[in-house]
């Protein structure tokens, strides 16, 4: 893997030392560049909009360490546990990469929230299927899912172009005008 990755860590609303924790299992991998924002949803208490400077695929979790990987989504679930049930904390995961992959974990029941958390890695399994160039619109630079509690699995949100954005409905891309 390249030398010198950053890795954002954009937050509000989070402790100091849920930062102190998350820093200290990005920090071995990691450049950490901090920004403590303004509160930005008032729907959300908290927010934390974590850029991974990589792909999602399977050489990012070998480079990174499952383990590790592990690690972080205990603190996501510790992080939700802390603020309890409610519209108390949004999580979102940007793995760079052609195309961006992006989680957004904004889930009010605690359960369904550590449910989505566990389940990030088996999108992996899916990506293949999911970016196949006959199934997604063209020019795709990101791609966002949102777990759904109902089917209880990640489900593609929306897609983003440089001039062109997409939502994911049944099971084709629609474009939003």
């Amino acid at each position: 893997m390249p030398e010198d990755l950053k890795t954002r860590l954009q937050y509000y609303g989070i402790s100091p030392w849920e930062i102190e924790v998350l820093y200290g299992f990005l920090n071995s991998h990691f450049t950490i560049i901090q920004d403590e924002i303004e509160p930005n949803d008032k729907d959300f208490v908290s927010y934390l909009d974590m850029e991974i400077p990589l792909a999602f695929n399977e050489a990012f979790f070998q480079w990174f360490d499952f383990k590790r990987w592990e690690k972080i989504k205990d603190i996501f679930k510790e992080m939700k546990r802390r603020r309890g049930s409610g519209n108390a904390i949004k999580i979102k995961i940007n793995f760079s990469g052609n195309p961006r992959i992006i989680f957004i974990i904004d889930i009010e029941d605690k359960q369904w929230f550590d449910n989505a958390i566990e389940k990030i890695d088996f999108v992996l399994e899916l990506l293949p299927y999911h970016l196949d160039p006959q199934k997604i619109p063209s020019e795709i630079s990101e791609i966002m899912y949102k777990f759904d509690s109902e089917s209880i699995r990640w489900r593609l949100d929306t897609a983003s172009s440089e001039n062109k954005k997409y939502t994911f409905r049944g099971d084709s891309w629609k474009e939003i005008t």
